[in-house]
């Protein structure tokens, strides 16, 4: 059952808690998970028994009307670079994906201008998974539909290979004159397939960094804009 905190004695280490089913609990210090600091005005879940309330989880503390909630300990609009780039479990909010998305960006670009240093593009494909991951798990979604885009690229270059290979052993003649025709019949449908390619793998970004957040607690966790 969810509630709100109404009072709480540190001293005693006992509060009081009204239900969502309009009846007040009494619970110890002891009943509540994880630790931390227990005011007034926190969200919790808790499990009924006999006018008590047991395994009381801290939630979110109660908005204020027009402003958002916060979870405990961690302010709202606060960016963990950490957990973001990171870490796979949990939800990410929007404005907290983009400024992720624009890190690796820039971190990308300018691997590219190292010579020395550009394999090393290839470790920001873990916090590429973990933003999008988290993303999706805010929209409600798997994490693992963050593959999708991965996947069609991967098919995408096969499909280029496997066409510009049958181009050469069919035009291989024409192609080594330099013939424009038999040129543009090789790399034509190469570009169709990359455009196809960049239009899907956008359209996929754009989607999940656009959808708001599912509103509530979901499968993955609290909303992080407390809503």
């Amino acid at each position: 059952m969810r509630g709100q905190i109404l009072s709480f004695d540190d001293a005693s280490g006992a509060g009081l808690i009204s239900g969502d089913d309009g009846i007040r609990y009494t619970f110890g210090r002891e009943a509540v998970s994880p630790p931390a600091a227990i005011t007034a005005g926190l969200r919790v879940d808790f499990v009924p028994v006999a006018g008590e309330a047991t395994n009381v989880m801290l939630l979110a503390a109660a908005p204020s009307p027009g402003a958002p909630s916060a979870t405990p300990g961690v302010p709202v609009d606060s960016y963990d670079f950490a957990k973001a780039m990171f870490a796979f479990d949990g939800r990410l909010r929007r404005s907290h994906f983009w400024i992720s998305w624009a890190i690796l960006f820039v971190g990308g670009w300018v691997l590219n201008f190292i010579p020395i240093l550009n394999f090393l593009g290839i470790v920001l494909l873990w916090p590429h998974f973990a933003i999008g991951a988290k993303r999706l798990h805010d929209m409600g979604h798997t994490g693992w539909l963050i593959a999708i885009p991965y996947a069609i690229g991967l098919v995408g270059f096969i499909a280029i290979f496997a066409t510009v290979g049958a181009s050469l052993m069919t035009n291989y003649a024409a192609i080594q004159n330099e013939d424009p025709a038999a040129i543009m019949a090789m790399i034509g449908p190469s570009l169709g397939i990359v455009g196809i390619i960049c239009l899907i793998q956008l359209g996929f970004l754009i989607w999940i960094g656009v959808v708001d957040s599912q509103r509530g607690d979901n499968r993955f966790g609290p909303n992080p804009k407390g809503e």
